[in-house]
């Protein structure tokens, strides 16, 4: 089984404006709403790629309430705990002539909730998968990624992280099976400018030398590359396709890698569908559904 945790999801609000002026009264072109959160994008394109997983957070209030119907409204399994106070964010993307977000703060966690958290972890084994993946509130502590993975250590439970700066590096020494920067991010942890996939390569070693099972860098229109657990490089270069909405492309490129790793064991096969699986978010306005990844596949040549 596939689980994912989003801390702090959120209902995100997606609205068009021609030509948004601050000061006065916009009227929207298009509006739609989401459920968001980076473990439940995860959730979401996992469900598409043809992969049940459950969602695993927090929610709280009305929007909590949504979230949870948006998305058992896609068939996809949750489990949330529910907080007797707050509210569940919102996030108002707006898009323009510029791209605008305005993301809500959350609200608290508190030490008896977090307990329920790990009750549930409790029903994982060896052989699942558990993708801890972005952002946490400031009610949490700062080492709860390193937390859940000292928890879970005895499980052999494969653990792919997604995140930036302490949450990712406090893991390393813990053996995640997969982490996922992408290039400038790598370059921010060693606090140099990455320049090519040379350097890629010599900066995600120290980073497997600090503990990372599999490391995948992901470099936007460049393709990406995976420095696997082996010690062998794999990469790839990017489909072609317009870019239309990066939101959730790395989300969805660990869904892609995770759905094709269950399906094949074989780590290129998984580097090129996680690959197509975030470009095809990228080129949509949504993300990433099984027919767009196909059709990205058939541009790619897995050797």
């Amino acid at each position: 089984m596939i689980y994912t945790v989003t801390f702090n999801p959120s209902l995100d609000y997606n609205v068009e404006v021609d030509d948004f002026t601050t000061g006065c009264i916009n009227r929207t072109k298009k509006e739609h709403m989401i459920a968001g959160g980076k473990g439940i994008n995860v959730s979401v394109v996992l469900q598409n790629l043809g992969h049940t997983s459950t969602a695993l957070g927090f929610v709280a209030g009305f929007t909590g309430d949504q979230i949870c119907h948006l998305l058992e409204e896609q068939g996809i399994r949750t489990d949330f705990i529910r907080l007797d106070q707050g509210c569940s964010r919102i996030n108002v993307k707006l898009h323009s002539d510029t791209e605008t977000e305005i993301n809500g703060q959350g609200p608290g966690i508190g030490a008896d909730s977090l307990k329920l958290l790990y009750k549930k972890l409790d029903r994982l084994q060896e052989g699942d998968v558990l993708v801890l993946a972005g952002s946490i509130p400031p009610s949490l502590p700062e080492t709860i990624y390193r937390d859940i993975m000292e928890y879970l250590a005895a499980r052999q439970v494969k653990i792919v992280v997604d995140a930036t700066n302490e949450l990712l590096l406090n893991v390393l020494p813990l053996h995640p099976f997969l982490i996922k920067p992408n290039h400038h991010e790598l370059g921010e942890i060693f606090q140099t400018k990455i320049k090519g996939k040379q350097d890629v390569v010599t900066y995600a070693k120290k980073l497997q030398e600090r503990g990372a099972v599999n490391v995948l860098v992901s470099m936007a229109g460049d393709g990406a590359v995976l420095l696997a657990e082996d010690g062998r490089v794999y990469e790839s270069a990017a489909p072609d396709g317009i870019v239309r909405n990066p939101v959730g492309a790395g989300d969805s490129m660990v869904a892609g890698f995770v759905a094709g790793y269950q399906e094949s064991g074989d780590y290129k096969k998984a580097l090129v569908k996680g690959l197509c699986a975030g470009s095809a978010s990228a080129f949509s306005d949504d993300l990433a559904t099984a027919d767009a990844v196909e059709a990205l596949l058939s541009q790619l040549s897995v050797g």
